[in-house]
């Protein structure tokens, strides 16, 4: 590094007294005996389990700090030539962890290109592995996988594609053909001397959410668990790639309630590491530390009770104005002090890239434009005892450690949890690993068995053919039941029969449609921070069913719930809807997203007896946050091109859980 640089110092790693950061307190601390380990992949390299030993012992002594992009994309630089960085210009050190995406495959991320050929990215994305590790890094990578339905981007929500891409799905060869160029740079990721280096893998991220293709509103919690299976058990089984660590990450926030965390959690069988999401948009306003370290602990907690790492797995602070000059430092502290939270591994910030005003990592002065104003914070972040950065970690890769073996497990693959089915026929799918003598059978409500056989494509399947007279928005129970080494084996899923009868347009819902199943009606709806929502036959306007929604504004402030709806209302001037409240001083929020803009209408909750809520149009204004649009209105064109609904419940008193109840949401 040249001598402009600031330096960090070595005595850091005995200040935070960190028995892995060395050779020397590495073996002391394995003398006698090498740990076990246990992973979703029983099989992976000595090099892979020692990374996961790291991440565990790491714990509580200090936390990594990571950065996208960090030698790719930047402000202090021009040209990258795998060392420069904007970490490395503001603190004198690279990161301990480099973050990376499958966009380099195709071309829309340095140092991929959009001219060159799939071999030519897949070579340039080995190389920044390579060059990460010769730094002293750690390789994390990300995935947002194109539309492989509509062949567009990851933010292209249309086309169903969770389950157009799962075994039996008419894309299910694209995305295996995806599936094995990602594989191919897996294990082409290789030291020297060809030992494969260890890679954290986090795809499927933020899936709680509505901005991804395999977001919460797109998919079923069931489809979702199946398609990070999938991917896990492709890549490992299929491809023989033995150098990763699995990562599942929401995003935040949840109010310490491990519910909503953990509604699509594909199994201890398939995660290494539990991450976590959020970005602050408050400059370290209090209500957000509180609530970060709140979800911290949770996740810690349920790390430590699965036997997995937690991780800050993407932060940052989004503010453009008003920007806390002590952001960096007040973050770490608020983890900190917290003796629980403070015990993830590692937190990563995302790419430098666009306008200055999004550098997650603070840059220098440099070219006639001036520093960042969080530098001296950020190096303040740097400099303290718990943060650590790629000069501060040693022997991540040499411990000596014993992999947990895996016994037989078999799971459902088709039909998902809470599919809907409409058709005459259904292949149904299951798969077994670590088994020799198998046998396989199927029934449908504790019926009549079916045996199944083993396919060509690895699967244990078999036709279940269904009776038209049952295609009527009933709910039946498909059961797959092996034995496996003279052991019984059992997995279950709810299927829907029938198609879902169609909305009149304008109608948000009216709760009639989900077969009576509390399941199926919360996850047709995006879940915002803790609550949980439920059918109801007493709290109602019409028809057989209402919405229940229980709601905690405690820790993050505000709850909600979402959906799409994708319609022209430009005929309609009110949104109409039943609602009984709680007597509480809180208050609701209807919002409108209108061709990118969010428009709100708010009204209070003390009616405890059931009222209908009339909200024009007119009066609906853009959200506080939304200061692109903030002199904008919910006029005609808007209307032409609503994309969704969401109810949202803010505290407004004393009280911080409630029940309140909704029934027929339709513009009028």
């Amino acid at each position: 590094m040249s001598s402009s640089q600031p330096t960090r110092r070595g005595f850091l790693v005995a200040a935070a007294g960190i028995p892995v950061l060395s050779g020397v307190a590495h073996a002391r601390l394995m003398r006698g005996r090498w740990p076990s380990v246990d992973l979703v992949d029983d099989g992976a390299t000595a090099e892979t389990r020692s990374l996961f030993a790291y991440l565990k012992s790491v714990q509580g002594h200090g936390i990594l700090f990571g950065h996208q992009n960090d030698t790719t994309y930047g402000f202090s630089f021009e040209t990258p030539d795998g060392r420069k960085s904007d970490t490395l210009s503001a603190v004198g050190d690279h990161p301990a962890l480099f973050g990376w995406d499958t966009l380099i495959l195709e071309g829309k991320e340095i140092p991929g290109a959009a001219w060159a050929g799939r071999a030519e990215n897949e070579a340039s994305f080995i190389r920044m592995v390579q060059d990460a590790h010769r730094l002293g890094g750690i390789s994390t990578v990300s995935a947002h996988l194109p539309n492989f339905v509509n062949g567009t981007d990851f933010n292209d929500t249309s086309g169903n594609v969770v389950v157009r891409i799962l075994p039996g799905g008419d894309r299910h060869s694209r995305f295996r053909a995806f599936l094995d160029g990602i594989a191919r740079v897996f294990r082409g990721s290789v030291t020297d001397d060809g030992t494969p280096i260890p890679i954290i893998f986090r795809p499927w991220h933020e899936n709680n959410g509505d901005w991804f293709w395999w977001g919460a509103e797109y998919t079923t919690p069931g489809a979702y668990i199946e398609l990070f299976r999938f991917t896990v058990e492709y890549l490992r089984d299929t491809c023989s790639v033995n150098n990763l660590l699995y990562a599942y990450s929401p995003a935040g926030m949840w109010g310490g309630e491990p519910t909503g965390y953990m509604r699509t959690y594909p199994g201890d069988r398939f995660v290494d590491v539990l991450g976590y999401d959020s970005y602050d948009w408050s400059a370290g306003g209090a209500e957000f530390l509180s609530t970060l370290v709140t979800d911290l602990r949770m996740i810690v907690e349920l790390a430590d009770s699965r036997g997995k790492v937690p991780a800050y797995t993407e932060f940052g602070e989004y503010g453009e104005e008003n920007q806390n000059p002590t952001w960096f430092t007040d973050l770490l502290s608020a983890i900190s002090v917290d003796p629980v939270a403070r015990r993830i591994a590692y937190m990563q910030t995302w790419a430098n890239w666009g306008g200055t005003d999004r550098a997650y990592v603070p840059f220098p002065a440099h070219d006639g434009h001036g520093g960042h104003p969080l530098l001296p914070d950020f190096r303040r972040y740097a400099e303290h005892p718990r943060t650590l950065f790629a000069d501060d970690v040693a022997g991540v890769f040499s411990t000596k450690t014993r992999s947990v073996s895996k016994g037989p497990f078999m799971h459902l693959v088709t039909p998902t949890d809470r599919e809907r089915v409409a058709t005459a026929a259904v292949v149904v799918r299951a798969r077994i690993t670590g088994a020799t003598s198998v046998q396989v059978f199927f029934n449908v409500d504790n019926g009549a068995a079916v045996q199944m056989t083993h396919d060509k494509e690895g699967f244990w399947s078999a036709t279940w053919e269904i009776d038209p007279a049952w295609l009527d928005n009933r709910s039946v129970t498909v059961n797959v039941m092996a034995l496996v080494d003279h052991r019984r084996h059992i997995d279950s899923v709810v299927v829907l029969l029938g198609e879902r009868s169609p909305l009149p347009h304008g109608w948000v819902d009216d709760f009639e449609g989900y077969a009576g199943d509390d399941a199926a009606l919360s996850e047709m709806y995006s879940h915002f921070n803790s609550g949980s929502i439920a059918l109801t036959s007493t709290h109602k306007a019409s028809g057989n069913y209402g919405l229940t929604y229980a709601y905690d504004v405690g820790g993050a402030g505000y709850a909600g719930i979402g959906k799409a709806v994708d319609q022209d209302w430009s005929a309609y001037t009110a949104l109409k809807l039943w609602v009984q409240g709680d007597g509480s001083s809180n208050g609701a929020t209807l919002q409108i997203v209108a061709d990118g803009a969010y428009f709100e209408h708010g009204f209070g909750l003390h009616e405890t007896s059931g009222i209908e809520v009339i909200a024009r149009f007119a009066d609906f204004v853009p959200a506080p946050w939304d200061t692109e649009h903030r002199d904008q209105f919910l006029d005609v064109e808007r209307l032409a091109t609503v994309t969704r609904f969401n109810l949202y419940i803010g505290r407004g008193g004393d009280r911080p859980t409630g029940t309140v109840y909704f029934d027929d949401i339709r513009a009028m």
